[in-house]
């Protein structure tokens, strides 16, 4: 027996080192048993991942830190594509996938099938109607609104159909898009405000009444209370006075609150799921920019909500039974003035002059001596459509193709882009110095994106990651870093803006808290995709239809690490 010692000994060691090789599987957490009892997917319209380190040292303990320092903290993620808006992100964030996947490239856009008259909204359905209208509302005429336009299931949606829905989907927000597209299709309801008096409703897609528990809400003190923090005098609306300030974001918490208790959430016997879209940092932003003493205080107070709303999970469900993501539907440019004035190359186009080029060079083009209007009204940087009607039969120019007609206008936005250029030069010249010119990094039309005709880079990706069918004949013009269109008619210097391909608009936040996750800085570049596959990889269901993300297997807890266990960090 003695002899046979050192044999065992060395079984021993082999066995050992066996299991250390052995992979760890991931915790245990299923839907289908209600672990955990409830995922609350927070979104931030407008909010770049900077501002949680640039203000970090002024953040409360279980506010955003509870995410920083008791979860997993992704400080590098990056939107894959150019669509950098509110309803775009907010699908993103839901499906796992981009804009060629999700369907949704804008917060608008032309549906030649439904109106040439104005745009249609991502989520505008007239099949349906708005429920909850209080009266004297501005929006007695707006039709109803569902996901109609959302090509992919998100994984809420997943959730539903996994558990044959006996599990919870809600959305919130101040917006209609934000509320209903991360959600999804089988979202049991979505509630946004009326945006002139702030009382919250939705559509008869998910309901023909509004429950008792948002009925008592909207007669309750929340609105008196929010209106009071803003300072608010009862001229204008809601939406654009009491939005544009930290109270707004208390308002919407204290709605989620109620949603939680009003429908039961985390009290089934499957897992439920709430998602809370944060709007005023977005309807703030716009004016004041990223660097304003106005993002500092809105950073700070939606801290302190946070931290609030987190203590109310804590005493209502128990913060061991609620998973937290946390991300943005998008970033957004300095103001160009200030970013000039440090040197960079930021400028501004101006759109009302560009539009009247455009006209002027396709007019040359295709019907000379005529002053027919080729574009659409409206436009946004970058997409700029054509007026299909021009080129139907009996239109001005019938019989000039697509291709033709989309490369004339890449043509024309660029000659565009020059006479701006040579007017500021001109203006500017005496000065000494010149300011900083608009630069063109390229021009892409409809049937490019369409066929993958686009760089073989990580630029190109982005774009062909932009591209939907829907929409006219168009050309997108992409222009250098810092640069958009000119903001002063939104009355402000200040303002800017999103929607580009440049690296502030596609950074934000991303983080994950509760049982599962393992805490720690994780400094791998991810993208926000992965929110909604990692989660669903977690809850045993199904990635959603379109997803593209990965799970984010360095974040998540072994099996037989507990919550009290720390993590290692990287």
């Amino acid at each position: 027996m003695l002899r046979n010692q050192p044999l065992l000994r060395l079984f021993a060691c082999i066995l050992g080192l066996l299991l250390l090789a052995t992979p760890v599987l991931p915790a245990r957490a299923q839907a289908y048993s209600a672990h955990p009892k409830l995922v609350v997917l927070i979104v931030i319209d407008q909010f770049r991942a900077d501002y949680l380190q640039r203000y970090r040292s002024e953040l409360s303990a279980r506010g955003f830190r509870l995410l920083l320092d008791d979860g997993a903290w992704f400080p590098d993620c990056y939107y894959n594509y150019a669509n950098t808006m509110t309803a775009p992100g907010h699908s993103t964030l839901g499906t796992g996938a981009y804009t060629d996947g999700h369907g949704i490239q804008a917060n608008e856009f032309w549906d030649a099938s439904r109106s040439l008259t104005h745009k249609v909204t991502s989520v505008e359905d007239e099949r349906y109607r708005l429920v909850g209208i209080p009266t004297g509302s501005t929006t007695s005429a707006t039709p109803g609104a569902s996901p109609l336009n959302l090509r992919a299931t998100t994984v809420g949606d997943e959730l539903r159909l996994a558990t044959q829905g006996r599990s919870k989907v809600i959305g919130i927000s101040l917006k209609d898009r934000a509320a209903i597209l991360p959600a999804g299709q089988a979202a049991n309801a979505a509630y946004w405000i009326d945006q002139k008096t702030g009382a919250f409703l939705t559509s008869s897609y998910y309901r023909d009444d509004l429950p008792a528990w948002a009925q008592a809400f909207n007669s309750g003190p929340a609105r008196d209370r929010a209106a009071r923090a803003a300072q608010w005098d009862g001229k204008g609306s809601f939406f654009s006075k009491v939005g544009i300030t930290p109270a707004a974001n208390a308002y919407e918490l204290n709605f989620a609150e109620a949603a939680i208790v009003g429908e039961k959430l985390g009290q089934s016997a499957t897992t439920d799921m709430l998602t809370v879209s944060l709007s005023p940092n977005d309807i703030m932003g716009h004016r004041y920019g990223p660097d304003s003493e106005q993002e500092h205080a809105m950073v700070l107070g939606l801290d302190h909500d946070l931290a609030g709303f987190f203590a109310w999970l804590d005493q209502h469900i128990g913060l061991g039974n609620v998973w937290i993501a946390l991300s943005a539907d998008h970033g957004v440019a300095p103001v160009p003035a200030q970013a000039a004035a440090l040197g960079i190359h930021a400028a501004t186009v101006q759109m009302k002059a560009l539009t009247a080029s455009v006209n002027a060079a396709l007019n040359a083009r295709f019907t000379p001596g005529k002053s027919v209007a080729y574009l659409m009204p409206g436009e946004d940087l970058p997409y700029f459509q054509l007026d299909p009607r021009v080129f139907a039969p009996g239109g001005p120019a019938v019989g000039v193709k697509e291709k033709t007609a989309e490369e004339a206008l890449g043509a024309a936005l660029r000659s565009g882009i020059d006479e701006q250029n040579a007017a500021v030069a001109h203006e500017q010249a005496q000065n000494g110095k010149l300011p900083p010119m608009l630069q063109v990094v390229g021009t892409y039309t409809r049937l490019q994106m369409a066929g993958g005709d686009l760089p073989h880079t990580p630029f190109g990706t982005e774009l062909a990651h932009s591209y939907t069918d829907r929409g006219l004949w168009y050309t997108m013009l992409v222009l250098g870093g810092y640069q958009m269109e000119n903001l002063s008619a939104w009355g402000s210097k200040t303002g800017t803006t999103h929607f580009s391909p440049w690296s502030y608009d596609r950074h934000v936040p991303l983080a994950f808290y509760g049982s599962a996750f393992r805490p720690g800085t994780y400094r791998e570049r991810v993208e926000p995709v992965d929110l909604a596959v990692t989660l669903a990889s977690l809850l045993g269901i199904n990635q959603p239809s379109a997803a593209i993300g990965h799970v984010l297997t360095q974040a998540i807890r072994p099996v037989g690490v507990t919550a009290s266990t720390p993590g290692r960090a990287r």
